[in-house]
This record gives structure tokens, sequence and C-alpha cells, in this order.
């Protein structure tokens, strides 16, 4: 497979991923009122729509909207950034790396464009059991996870690529 066939599909699986999140996320605030929840598996899962001022976890969530506004555009756009530049100095045929990043990178780019147009992003995945609920989520957060699961994993069984025996220049005596 030609390299620009590659990165053709590396670009549209982090398409994918933006649209997929994007769309899900319009879906939820179209027909849903803020903090409505609507059970799928009982004391389990649930769809129930949350915005989220904060990073992971409500993180920064108390801090003054200007300051995260400017916070998380600059870190976001530094991610994303980042993620491309290691997406291109990525060897060639590393081809689960690259897949990881794009996931990642399509993430990213999701929940950045949540923060650009509403400062806050969409959140709309409740897991929990009970009444003990692991904190709301959206299909941004799930390419991240899964992309960063993926490369933790890529990188710990790569296996090092082995050196060619050293041959000796010196004419046999």
């Amino acid at each position: 497979m030609s390299q620009s066939i590659r990165y053709l599909l590396l670009g549209l699986l982090s398409l994918a991923i933006v649209v997929l999140d994007q769309v899900t996320k319009v879906y939820v605030m179209e027909t849903m009122r803020l903090h409505e929840s609507i059970p799928v598996v009982a004391n389990l899962f649930s769809i129930t729509y949350i915005r989220n001022p904060g990073a992971a976890f409500g993180f920064l969530s108390s801090s003054s909207s200007s300051f995260r506004f400017v916070f998380f555009g600059l870190t976001s756009v530094f991610a994303v950034g980042l993620l491309g530049m290691i997406m291109v100095r990525m060897p060639k045929d590393d081809w689960m790396g690259r897949l990881s990043v794009a996931g990642i990178l399509g993430g990213a780019i999701g929940n950045l464009l949540d923060r650009l147009r509403y400062g806050e992003v969409i959140d709309f995945l409740d897991f929990y059991i009970n009444g003990y609920h692991w904190p709301a989520f959206n299909v941004a957060d799930s390419a991240i996870t899964v992309g960063v699961v993926f490369l933790i994993l890529h990188f710990a069984t790569e296996k090092e690529p082995e050196e060619a025996p050293v041959v000796s220049e010196r004419p046999p005596s």
C-alpha cells in the first residue's frame, strides 16, 4: 500500500472519529435536557446529558471561564500539534502506532471543537454500579483512551530491531 494511501486512511480515521463525536453530541443536545438521564442498562449504563467545563474528572471546573478557555485552548492546540509531529516522525511501517495516534488525534480535535464552540465539553456516556458513577465521557474521550492504551501496549510489546552482525574488514591472515 502506498504511503499516500496510508496517510489518507489515517486522516479518514481521525475525521470519522471527529464526525461521530460531533454528531452524537449534537444529537444529545437537541433531544435531551441538560442533566436528563435515559437508562439503557439498569444499574450500569445511561445516556446522561452533561456539560463539563473542566478536564477529565472535572479538573479545573471551578476556575474562571476565561482562564479555562485560554488554558484548554492552548493545551489542546499544543496536543494536536504534538500528535501531528509524532505521526510524521513515526517509522513509516509502524501501522499500529500510527492508527493509535490517529485515534488520539481525532478525539483531541473533537473535544477541542467543543471547547471552541461551547467553552466546555459535552459528555453523555454514563457508566455506574448502583449509585457509584464513573465520570461521564463521550466518543472523543473513548477514542483518546483506546488510542493511548493501544499505543502503550504497542510500545511495550515492540521488538527492538536486530542489529546486523559486525563483519571484520581485515583480510584473512
